[in-house]
């Protein structure tokens, strides 16, 4: 079943947005070499509480932390412990928060120093494959219609889309219906109506499509060892059509001055 919001709860979600928006800019501050993964968390669970939220990841479903830090080959779910970044590393930080009982979530991908040419493609036409499949979220589409727009794009390019794992509603439960995945076919799937809040979340490998997932039970990697990039936004079917409740805004600002 998809939870239709109401305008007021779409603009309480995006409250919840800004805090995630904000607490991903204060991680990007201390991206560097050299930098522990574990750190990078401590400092996003400090903030996220004291702006009067509670992160949304740490204890759902055992997950023991409040971001998930995802280095290279790590397509989703790392779990942030004592590795420390390198010169080179590319670092998906996925992250949550909860404020007035609604979840918000989102991701983007960080270099790490100076990134090759081919890893930081990837992750630009990543990040542009998530902005196509925006402009296929507006009322009367179908859900397929997101899902081609990033399948066509990244494929294009000779990278593949991992199908295990998808984009999904997002409001007073941090997954709910509709789920959103990244293939597709055109006219294919739910079809999109005011009210519908989601993540469109592109994950796309390097390699080949295949994953597999650590002894821990959450790190998912590509089964190549390939890199693979990942970029998340949130949007809101309203009444004056679409919005994007995330941003990138705070995290840009603070990447643009280093």
């Amino acid at each position: 079943m998809i939870h239709l919001k109401t305008e007021k709860e779409i603009d309480i979600i995006k409250q919840s947005s800004l805090i995630v928006g904000k607490t991903l800019a204060e991680v990007a501050k201390i991206i560097r070499p050299g930098m522990m993964c574990k750190v990078l968390d401590k400092v996003a669970e400090e903030f996220i509480r004291d702006n009067g939220a509670v992160p949304s990841f740490k204890g759902y479903n055992g997950f023991p932390a409040t971001l998930c830090i995802s280095v290279n080959d790590v397509i989703v779910h790392g779990i942030p412990g004592n590795y420390e970044l390198q010169e080179g590393d590319i670092v998906s930080v996925d992250c949550g928060a909860k404020k007035n009982g609604f979840h918000a979530d989102y991701a983007y991908t960080f270099y790490v120093g100076k990134v090759v040419e081919e890893i930081q493609n990837l992750c630009i036409r990543t990040k542009e494959s998530l902005y196509k499949g925006i402009e296929q979220a507006k009322e009367g589409n179908r859900i397929g219609d997101i899902s081609y727009a990033v399948q066509s794009y990244v494929e294009s390019f000779g990278y593949s889309v991992v199908r295990e794992l998808i984009g999904h509603g997002v409001g007073k439960y941090l997954h709910e219906k509709p789920d959103v995945p990244n293939y597709g076919q055109k006219g294919k799937g739910p079809k999109i109506k005011k009210g519908m809040v989601f993540c469109i979340e592109p994950m796309i490998n390097l390699g080949l499509r295949y994953i597999r997932i650590d002894r821990d039970g959450w790190t998912m990697r590509t089964a190549d060892g390939k890199h693979s990039a990942h970029f998340e936004h949130m949007v809101a079917i309203r009444e004056k059509g679409t919005e994007i409740l995330s941003t990138y805004e705070y995290i840009e600002e603070v990447l643009n001055k280093k």
